[in-house]
């Protein structure tokens, strides 16, 4: 079983890092009532456990079967799966005496135009049998009329410190040896997403054996920070073979790409020194190198030009 699953929030008081956006839900369950919700927010920070969390406590976990329906908006993005399959749900009367049933669009953002206008007339119409809420990462792809209906939520990246709790939390209640180390690594490479968290932890747990920084590194092939920083100071004291030799070895031995090796650079240029005078010439240049990158130029000599660029203003 995988742990993101596993150790998802089954109730409104299990839900961390957004004491805010708790404290709003737990007014409807207090007065057992709902209007069409919209959450918004990057992946991993929740919206979908708050989903399953509001409907166990407000529908009740007995009755929530039959009572609640979860699609995903990208499976099928159009105006058929609106008129139909959401339609056919909604006008239903619920079941098992529960005020109203529960439907959940994830990744709403990605349904068409005509979709989004079908999808509003389906909950005004329907509004006594259903409650609607929609999940999504850019609210601005909502059409103003359904936003206009629905009662805002804006999940943010949840907080490192609330992250590692919840990481040695679930590492020690599965017996897996870590560090600190370890556990900041696998917030690093997440970047704030605690599904991905999650599922490094349980990944290296089960490859690794004891989570510290290399065995995250190894798990999910990504790039040390400390080894670009080597190489950009390598390239910075003049040395730009043993830079590049190094720069070849992450991408051919190492299997690291191009544009993870670039995101680091980005991360950690300023660790090494350079003038201020040259940093907006360096970020244009690692900008110009991304996107050639995207178009399919060769890694070797795109970054070796980045390491040149070092070399002449050093």
């Amino acid at each position: 079983m995988m742990w993101s699953e596993k150790y998802r929030p089954k109730k409104i008081d299990d839900i961390f890092g957004h004491e805010d956006v708790k404290a709003r839900l737990k007014g409807f369950v207090k007065n057992k009532s709902l209007p069409h919700l919209l959450f918004a927010g990057p992946p991993g920070t929740g919206k979908t456990s708050a989903v399953i969390a509001l409907a166990n406590e407000i529908l009740g976990k007995d009755k929530i079967h039959g009572n609640i329906l979860e699609l995903n908006a990208s499976d099928d993005r159009g105006i058929d799966v609106i008129r139909n399959q959401v339609k056919s749900f909604a006008r239903v009367l619920p079941s098992n005496g529960v005020p109203f049933k529960i439907i959940s669009l994830d990744e709403a953002d990605a349904l068409t135009s005509a979709a989004q206008h079908a999808l509003r007339r389906t909950m005004e119409k329907y509004v006594t049998t259903s409650r609607f809420i929609l999940l999504c990462n850019y609210p601005g792809k909502i059409i103003e009329p359904i936003q206009s209906r629905c009662a805002f939520f804006k999940f943010s990246k949840l907080p490192s410190i609330k992250i590692f709790e919840n990481l040695e939390k679930i590492a020690k209640n599965e017996n897996v040896k870590y560090d600190s180390e370890g556990l900041d690594t696998v917030i690093r490479v997440s970047n704030g997403d605690m599904r991905k968290a999650i599922n490094v932890l349980q990944a290296t747990a089960v490859i690794g054996g004891i989570v510290n920084k290399k065995s995250v590194y190894d798990t999910v092939g990504t790039i040390d920070d400390d080894e670009i920083l080597s190489i950009l100071k390598l390239a910075m004291g003049k040395d730009f073979f043993e830079a590049k030799n190094k720069l070849q070895e992450l991408i051919h031995s190492k299997g690291i790409s191009g544009q993870d090796i670039i995101r680091s650079i980005h991360k950690n240029f300023d660790k090494v020194g350079i003038g201020e005078d040259n940093k907006l010439e360096f970020i244009k240049l690692l900008a110009e190198i991304d996107f050639r990158l995207t178009e399919g130029a060769s890694p070797d000599i795109q970054i070796a030009s980045v390491l040149a660029f070092l070399g002449t203003i050093s």
